[in-house]
């Protein structure tokens, strides 16, 4: 906590009261405006990695859970990650099992100027999602579903030095989970979501220390 104290000029700490009625009060916007700040920090290239991960909504342990029988929903949190310095550039949450490629073409639009080449695997393969791309001038390098010979021909000439960096994706998430927790302590979805935002952000400003 020092460094990212002294990185965003505290004298101490303001005390957990302060930090809850400010986690309350803000809105999301303003968050989402942290966020892109916290991305100015670190270098970026434009190449960048969608990939989703599943967040519990609570920390009781698995062992619990399945001896109750007890069923705890997931988040799916859906990231972007720039492949230089591994900054989350975004994020998408959902409580719902909605399709990878139902969620990418909102994302693509959102940071439109900051993605030069996105990366993504076979979840993302749909044809909205690479027009999307192609429309806000993103290069989708995304491996296609192999359904006939033509589509292994398409993989097989994929850049595998530039796909294979879609792997820092599960990086970044495995990180989050070890450094900040594989669930989210609050009981509001918009609390959650809003959680889950900050932990990004403190993740960037970490990574620029």
């Amino acid at each position: 906590m020092p460094r990212i104290r002294k990185a965003v000029n505290l004298t101490e700490l303001p005390t957990p009261s302060t930090l809850c009625k400010a986690f309350d009060r803000l809105d999301m916007a303003v968050w989402r405006v942290l966020l892109n700040l916290s991305v100015t920090l670190l270098p970026t290239n434009g190449v960048v990695g969608i990939d989703a991960s599943g967040f519990d909504r609570s920390h009781a342990s698995k062992h619990y859970t399945k001896r109750t029988k007890l069923t705890i929903q997931q988040l799916k949190v859906t990231l972007l990650v720039d492949t230089r310095s591994n900054a989350i550039i975004d994020l998408h949450v959902m409580t719902t099992r909605k399709h990878d490629s139902q969620i990418a073409p909102s994302l693509i639009k959102r940071k439109t100027g900051e993605i030069a080449v996105l990366l993504g695997d076979k979840g993302y393969d749909d044809q909205k999602v690479r027009a999307v791309a192609h429309e806000e001038d993103v290069r989708p390098v995304i491996k296609h579903r192999e359904f006939s010979s033509l589509h292994k021909a398409w993989n097989a000439r994929l850049d595998a030095d530039l796909y294979g960096q879609r792997s820092q994706n599960e990086t970044v998430n495995s990180r989050l989970k070890r450094k900040y927790g594989a669930f989210v302590r609050s009981r509001h979805w918009w609390k959650q979501f809003r959680e889950l935002t900050i932990a990004c952000l403190i993740h960037n400003v970490d990574r620029s220390l």
